[in-house]
């Protein structure tokens, strides 16, 4: 019954996005939350037919509303839709991934229940081609990404960050909501600072989003480059939220580096500690259950590129401010 149910924002930053858009969008109608009063895109700049499939279904469903994004960042396409929300609560959405139909009512309850500034749950990558499969297993695996509880679940209660998330629109406004000169890592970054003000960042299992990962190694390698290097960002931002677990991708990248001079400037044995991780990776998917030799394999590459792109980007990708916060 909507009169018992708070007025709820959608926010979704759009870019490139017209293999998953309509999926996406149709997801969100599909809700059983009954007060979702608006549907706010944030449109980047696209070369794909983004804007005419936003427009096509805004023309069919009045709640959906579209602001131009020029600069195409997502934490400046959040902020945007933000600004116009006038729900007691914003739902982030990524438009690559698809909810399932009780997300909202779920997310919603569980946040008034808690009282927390932001309430998520799990990304659960899903592969459609061979390549993305061994992604997704890839991202839900504690080997490959670490022991975030969003990648992989958990039991319920307070966390550093969460995916995607359900915001105190109040809240999200004192703290400014995303930091616009973070290309990548806004919302972990924005998570911090809910918990500086008091407030919980609270992870619930019963919140299961599909996601959809990236389809080709180059993209993968350019995902996690940016990961690596705005993790840096975040970090000489708030130097308390290192963890231990973060200095693992360029410790490895330090030691392969270390490995390789070592052995052009003395002997082989020098080359055993790298030739072990990639032993290591091949181990690891090799033993991974359910899979076929190819996509074990293609784990192993996965497994590989995420690793070293995070370390790479980490020691030595550039963070340049986006040009929008120099206007």
């Amino acid at each position: 019954m909507a009169h018992l149910q708070p007025p709820v924002s959608i926010i979704m930053p759009v870019r490139n996005a017209a293999k998953t858009l309509e999926r996406t969008i149709e997801s969100i109608r599909n809700q059983s939350y009954a007060n979702i009063i608006e549907i706010i895109l944030a449109i980047g700049p696209s070369n794909d037919g983004t804007g005419t499939i936003a427009k096509e279904y805004s023309k069919q469903d009045s709640r959906i509303n579209i602001v131009e994004n020029k600069s195409g960042g997502t934490a400046r396409g959040l902020n945007l839709a933000a600004e116009r929300a006038t729900g007691a609560y914003l739902v982030r959405v990524d438009s690559h991934c698809q909810l399932p139909e009780d997300y909202v009512r779920v997310g919603v309850e569980k946040i008034i229940e808690t009282g927390a500034g932001n309430v998520g749950g799990i990304q659960m990558a899903t592969g459609e081609t061979s390549f993305q499969t061994a992604v997704a297993t890839a991202m839900t695996s504690k080997f490959g990404v670490g022991n975030a509880k969003f990648h992989y679940g958990g039991a319920e209660g307070p966390v550093d960050t969460v995916y995607l998330g359900i915001f105190d629109t109040i809240l999200f406004r004192e703290v400014a909501g995303f930091d616009e000169r973070l290309v990548r890592n806004q919302d972990y970054e924005l998570n911090i600072r809910i918990r500086q003000t008091g407030r919980l960042v609270w992870f619930t299992p019963d919140l299961v989003v599909r996601y959809f990962p990236r389809s080709n190694i180059s993209q993968l390698f350019s995902q996690f480059f940016q990961y690596g290097k705005w993790k840096r960002k975040v970090i000489f931002k708030h130097p308390k939220s290192l963890k231990l677990r973060q200095l693992a991708p360029p410790s490895l990248i330090i030691m392969m580096l270390t490995s390789v001079i070592l052995y052009a400037l003395l002997n082989a044995w020098y080359l055993v500690p790298s030739l072990a991780y990639f032993l290591i990776c091949i181990a690891v998917s090799t033993f991974q259950k359910g899979l076929s030799a190819q996509l074990r394999a293609s784990l192993s590459l996965v497994f590989i590129t995420m690793h070293i792109a995070w370390g790479l980007g980490f020691l030595f990708g550039r963070t340049k401010i986006p040009e929008f916060c120099n206007e």
